[in-house]
């Protein structure tokens, strides 16, 4: 029997809004999930996998986790333990998942199931490109066997959430963000600021959360740490960026304005490193490589997180 379910593929680094993310991947019933791979970036890598591997068994879904890079390409970069907690999903002291992580690197993963699922491969990428990059550089034909890659990044008009002009996804690890951009011809992106255009009352997030099942119970439970530091420094909206860009890579269809452009990112400025700098005008002549989602559509981006927090 054929299998017409779309091969997915997704690199993370969990994290509360990965969290949120890929119950939104689980819940989709035209996509046939093939595995996590998993870097460091939001917190540890020992965290970020044994989140990984934990969410699963709460959602009740058998796929397999691929452990990837434990630190960045080049330079060392800081987490965001003081957002997500210091194991990354709000220190709530879980017991450990039964399960393990799989023996195959995490850029070997991503090699193997492209050569698989060639030409329908869809690969979303939360987190640093570190995985992503790394298998760029062992083999430089992998774009050409991705259907489609879909991104959260960056900050297109340097309206950042790290530094001034960076997203933290990016500046984690610019190298290897250069690395990916440069590498594939076509990219989606679901950046920074589309997910402040993109933000939901804490009030009604926390009403889903209350007529949800127990998807929504422990999400609730990881997420609280992270709700009251973003309630206290950017107020009444509740952002989910990883959630956005998950909305967009499942349901294309969403999207209700997009921009194609050539991006590209900065390595080294003094304030600027880690910025997704975008050529709005054209000046480059270079081919536009990134299509960039600039709104999407709010009641039905609001439905697929109720959807997969069984509210």
């Amino acid at each position: 029997m054929t299998d017409d379910r779309i091969p997915l593929l997704i690199d993370t680094d969990p994290g509360v809004d990965d969290a949120l993310a890929l119950l939104m991947a689980f819940h989709d019933p035209r996509h046939r999930l093939l595995g996590l791979t998993i870097a460091a970036g939001n917190v540890g890598l020992r965290h970020t996998v044994a989140n990984a591997l934990k969410l699963c068994e709460i959602a009740g879904v058998d796929v397999p986790v691929y452990a990837g890079c434990p630190v960045p390409l080049v330079h060392d970069a800081a987490d965001a333990a003081y957002v997500h907690g210091q194991d990354g999903f709000g220190d709530t002291g879980y017991a450990p998942a039964a399960r393990q992580a799989e023996a195959e690197h995490a850029a070997l993963a991503i090699l193997r199931l492209s050569h698989e699922h060639a030409g329908r491969l869809l690969l979303v990428t939360l987190g640093p490109l570190t995985n992503l990059a790394l298998a760029l550089r062992l083999d430089p034909t992998l774009p050409s066997r991705v259907g489609r890659l879909v991104v959260m990044g960056g900050a297109v008009t340097g309206q950042g959430n790290t530094s001034i002009p960076a997203e933290f996804n990016i500046a984690f690890d610019p190298e290897a963000a250069d690395v990916v951009f440069r590498g594939f011809p076509s990219f989606e992106l679901a950046d920074w600021e589309a997910v402040v255009r993109h933000g939901f009352p804490h009030r009604d997030f926390e009403a889903w959360l209350g007529s949800g099942d127990h998807r929504a119970r422990f999400y609730d439970g990881i997420s609280r740490f992270t709700r009251q530091w973003s309630e206290g420094k950017r107020g009444a909206l509740w952002h989910s960026a990883d959630a956005l860009a998950m909305a967009a890579a499942l349901h294309p269809d969403g999207v209700a304005r997009a921009e194609s452009r050539y991006l590209a990112v900065e390595l080294e400025g003094r304030l600027s490193r880690g910025a997704t700098l975008v050529d709005w005008q054209q000046r480059t002549g270079r081919p536009a490589n990134a299509r960039i989602v600039m709104a999407y559509d709010q009641a039905r981006f609001e439905a697929l997180i109720r959807a997969a927090l069984g509210a």
